[in-house]
């Protein structure tokens, strides 16, 4: 619902929840609310049951906390709780969107309405990653495709595309960094990494492959990695930036 100044309502009833349960607020106290783009609304608990949490908003502060850099992961589909861990710490990372992407080789196979599903659920996820790193604008979790079939899209200007390849002879710290304003997009595989063929269509679509350091990342592992070391890099991670 749209926030206002003077406004008072119920929180959704996962809110309330949380709020009760897990942060253990009370009737009084103050809370800090958003609406998933941009910006954030100071708040106070005017009725609480066990059911029902009422808030007055109270302020309005135009803080952000994203990152300097424009990142998009594209994450082909993980097994098991990997893809939700993924998604959850890519939003504390700092990513701009999220594209789950079904790669020759995924263990998982998504489609039809199990796939919507899954799509809503990982937004969820995202929404919730925001909620506890204090980021106020939600990545987009873009709906699942093939990942040949958004190989095929058009990509805009001053886009640095990126995949993770152990055999490269580039290192992330030798690839120059994206235009001010531009985006980077950073291409991960699954369990069973890209086929050669993925990696052939990728590099044509303009990825420059690259490697961080001698050992072999699980996906879970290396998305993630390879987004703090961006950050480091060309984020705010550095020395300098502004801290979250």
């Amino acid at each position: 619902m749209p926030l206002s100044v003077g406004l008072r309502f119920d929180l959704a009833p996962e809110v309330a929840k949380h709020a009760c349960r897990v942060l253990r607020l009370r009737t009084g106290d103050d809370l800090l609310l958003f609406n998933g783009h941009g910006g954030e609304y100071s708040a106070r608990i005017a009725e609480l049951d066990r059911e029902r949490v009422s808030v007055d908003v109270l302020g309005w502060s135009d803080t952000e906390c994203e990152a300097p850099i424009n990142v998009k992961l594209v994450q082909a589909l993980q097994a098991g709780e990997k893809m939700d861990m993924t998604v959850q710490k890519a939003v504390e990372l700092g990513v701009a969107s999220i594209v789950p992407v079904i790669s020759r080789r995924s263990v998982v196979r998504l489609n039809g309405e199990r796939a919507t599903r899954r799509v809503e659920h990982w937004r969820g996820v995202a929404s919730a990653a925001c909620e506890q790193c204090g980021r106020n604008r939600v990545p987009e979790v873009v709906a699942l495709e093939a990942l040949d079939q958004w190989l095929a899209k058009s990509v805009g200007k001053g886009v640095l595309r990126l995949m993770l390849a152990p055999g490269s002879a580039q290192t992330l710290d030798s690839i120059a960094p994206p235009a001010p304003g531009g985006q980077v997009e950073l291409l991960i595989g699954a369990e069973g990494v890209l086929a050669a063929e993925e990696m052939e269509r990728a590099a044509m679509a303009g990825f420059i492959s690259v490697r961080l350091g001698p050992r072999i990342l699980r996906t879970e592992t290396a998305g993630l990695a390879t987004l703090a070391a961006i950050q480091c890099l060309w984020g705010d991670f550095r020395k300098g930036a502004d801290h979250v």
